[in-house]
């Protein structure tokens, strides 16, 4: 018989708790430095509900390399503009914590302090190739540290969840839209 039993993750009950409590305290701590340095601006971006404008930049880099394949190059300025817009509305429908929770990882990946040491990208946003947003994804994504694997899976879907509720989305995965009633 095949044995189909999950190899453990390696982290115990203890370890778990202290990745936790240290991913916490960092957030806490950066969202604290955030506020008092006045990086986190709680003033939507024009136009926006939810989204600040140093959330823009963030966005207009991460966005075209999420959907590279799916969106024509020609297309991608139209989408990523769809896309935030399609996040700004969802951010708006986030649970007070889950809304919370997002701006902090936000509030992490605009200040320089924190940005840097966490994606590799010691630059603005605005001068991020793709090939470094790609790499910043990709180092998330295989992290050993549990928060950062939590942040790539949550910037993505944050991402899929706003293009793909797009009528323009639709084809590109073979989807014929809602039935009519």
């Amino acid at each position: 018989m095949t044995d189909t039993t999950l190899p453990g993750a390696g982290l115990s009950r203890r370890g778990l708790l202290k990745v936790g409590l240290f991913g916490s305290a960092f957030l806490a701590t950066a969202g604290v430095t955030a506020s008092l340095s006045g990086c986190s601006a709680s003033v939507p971006a024009s136009g926006l509900a939810t989204l600040r404008s140093g959330d823009l930049a963030f966005l207009r880099a991460l966005i075209p390399v999420v959907l590279a394949g799916a969106v024509k190059p020609e297309a991608m300025p139209a989408a990523v503009e769809k896309t935030i817009v399609g996040i700004d509305y969802s951010l708006t429908r986030f649970s007070p914590a889950m809304l919370t929770l997002t701006v902090q990882l936000f509030d992490v990946l605009a200040m320089g302090i924190t940005r840097g040491p966490l994606t590799g990208i010691w630059g603005s946003w605005e001068n991020a190739s793709a090939a470094e947003v790609s790499a910043f994804l990709q180092r998330w994504q295989n992290s050993s540290i549990g928060l950062l694997k939590m942040g790539h899976a949550s910037l993505l879907q944050l991402v899929m969840l706003a293009w793909y509720g797009q009528p323009e989305a639709w084809a590109h995965c073979g989807y014929p839209g809602p039935p009519t009633v």
